[in-house]
């Protein structure tokens, strides 16, 4: 579930790094699919108004990467912490057992040092609410980076999208496994 960075803005869904991470999955020999559920543009309050609808399949993990827009809108982070909050509350409802992933972001440093800080933890805080792991920063090596996003400077190219879908495997690869062999499967 996620922003235009999930769906693949600029490069197309099928080389964005849910497509990369679905053939991590099945190169692993584990069967997972990879639904993207990822909106162009998307905030934390329009995920929140979408997470009835997603969650009426109910995922073995949901890897959750909102935020981003919200940081570009400069909106209150206890309003982007609310949203995620209630994201994570419906996904937990739906099943205790569901693995959370949730993908952190930076906010923009326009925006000062008290904003970035306050947009960070929210994160870090919800990722320790729910027992959720938690990758820091998706855009990691790869924000602020010409060769690795397209034109707009803010969206990974291709090979941006290769680091994205490296570094999320880092995290993801090892739920996915423990989900395979734990004994309450």
């Amino acid at each position: 579930m996620g922003t235009s960075l999930t769906a693949g803005y600029g490069v197309g869904e099928e080389v964005a790094f849910p497509a990369l991470l679905q053939q991590r999955i099945d190169s692993a020999g584990l069967r997972y699919h990879v639904d993207n559920a990822g909106v162009s543009g998307e905030t934390s309050a329009g995920g929140l108004r979408r997470t009835d609808w997603l969650l009426q399949k109910v995922p073995d993990v949901l890897v959750l990467e909102l935020g981003a827009n919200d940081g570009l809108r400069g909106i209150d982070p206890a309003d982007l912490q609310q949203n995620l909050d209630q994201i994570l509350t419906r996904a937990r409802a739906s099943s205790a057992d569901m693995a959370i992933v949730i993908l952190g972001m930076e906010a923009p440093p326009n925006l000062g040092a008290g904003y970035t800080s306050r947009f960070r933890s929210v994160f870090r805080d919800l990722s320790a609410k729910y027992d959720a792991v938690l990758v820091p920063f998706l855009l990691e090596g790869v924000a602020g980076e010409p060769a690795l996003n397209i034109e707009d400077g803010i969206h990974p190219n291709i090979e941006g999208h290769r680091i994205v879908a490296a570094t999320i495997w880092k995290t993801l690869e090892p739920v996915l496994r423990e989900r395979v062999t734990s004994p309450a499967r």
